[in-house]
């Protein structure tokens, strides 16, 4: 038992010690090539952020055979970054977070209500019998790519048509582009191989502790995936770059959802969200009612926070994960 929680832990700190090189070398990269620190945010970031997801569902699907790790890893990092806003609004200290952050992450937000629905309808639909496929692919994997793309297209022109923001200092005058990338590809190398590992040791730790296979992967796994997002956000903060942090999370929700399709390729079985819990959809619901949460904060700027630690939109985001992470756990197969 001791020996499954060492792995785990091995595979979390690799993760979470690629995360700050990845966000100082993506916010060089943004400075040398004059991209928006929004847009490096919601594509380079959030990519990278998001591998651990990629290559836990792939090895999840094909080598270790669970399906149930690989959809719940996907969902329930979805939950955990919208989470994840809770400790961003307690660290924040320039006043209340939500009137800090821009308004385009609506559109991010938006969109990932769609994509993550999408995924959860798909999801309900299959278990019913009603598992639209071509080969051993579900019909809902090419409009998830669709989807993802439009997205991406969208938020791309809409960062085009803003002013370019002010920038800061330059601290690392002498890293060039080159160097920058270099060192960015090796951070995503650590990040690809723990992610690889990680779905090996969440069916141990499920044999080890008797849980079920939905629990570890919507919660242990997506968690441990889910580093990469916290500490890149958390140093996006400390960086001055609240926007590039909150887009890495709105951007790793749309890869997240991407995922779902890129692993439903691999599965060969059949449909992957056919042949999984039900369960998942009450994770992928929780993640919409966030996504939703956040968009009504956005729009309305709460500035009251409880004690001068979070605002009641970070109160409600914590109350929708505890409670849907609770429901997983007494439900899922």
């Amino acid at each position: 038992m001791a020996l499954v929680w060492v792995k785990f832990s091995i595979c979390a700190a690799l993760i979470g010690f690629a995360g700050p090189v990845l966000t100082r070398y993506g916010d060089i990269i943004a400075r040398r090539t004059g991209v928006s620190r929004t847009w490096i945010g919601l594509l380079l970031l959030a990519t990278a952020t998001s591998l651990p997801e990629l290559f836990t569902g792939v090895s999840a699907v094909t080598i270790a055979a669970a399906p149930n790790i690989a959809v719940g890893d996907a969902l329930g990092s979805c939950v955990f970054n919208l989470a994840m806003l809770v400790v961003l609004d307690a660290m924040h200290r320039d006043g209340p977070m939500y009137s800090r952050m821009d308004q385009g992450h609506i559109l991010t937000a938006g969109f990932g209500v769609i994509l993550i629905g999408f995924a959860g309808i798909s999801l309900l639909l299959g278990r019913d019998g009603l598992d639209l496929k071509f080969l051993h692919v579900g019909v809902y994997t090419p409009i998830i790519f669709v989807l993802y793309l439009v997205a991406m297209r969208s938020a791309f022109v809409y960062e085009r048509r803003r002013p370019a923001p002010p920038t800061s200092a330059d601290n690392h005058p002498d890293i060039t582009l080159a160097m920058a990338v270099a060192r960015y590809l090796a951070a995503a190398a650590v990040v690809v191989g723990a992610g690889t590992w990680l779905p090996f040791v969440g069916v141990e730790i499920a044999d080890v502790m008797g849980w079920r296979t939905t629990f570890v992967g919507t919660l242990l796994i997506a968690g441990a995936t889910s580093l990469p997002e916290l500490v890149v956000t958390i140093s996006a903060l400390r960086l001055g770059a609240l926007d590039m942090g909150i887009a890495n999370l709105m951007g790793s929700n749309l890869f997240d959802v991407l995922i779902l399709a890129i692993d439903d390729l691999f599965y060969v079985r059949g449909p992957l969200l056919s042949a999984v819990s039900p369960t998942h959809a009450i994770t992928a619901f929780a993640a919409v009612i966030m996504s939703g949460i956040l968009i009504v904060a956005l729009l309305y700027k709460p500035a009251t926070r409880f004690h001068g630690t979070i605002g009641w939109a970070s109160l409600s985001l914590l109350m929708v994960y505890l409670l849907s992470s609770y429901a997983v756990y007494l439900h899922g197969h």
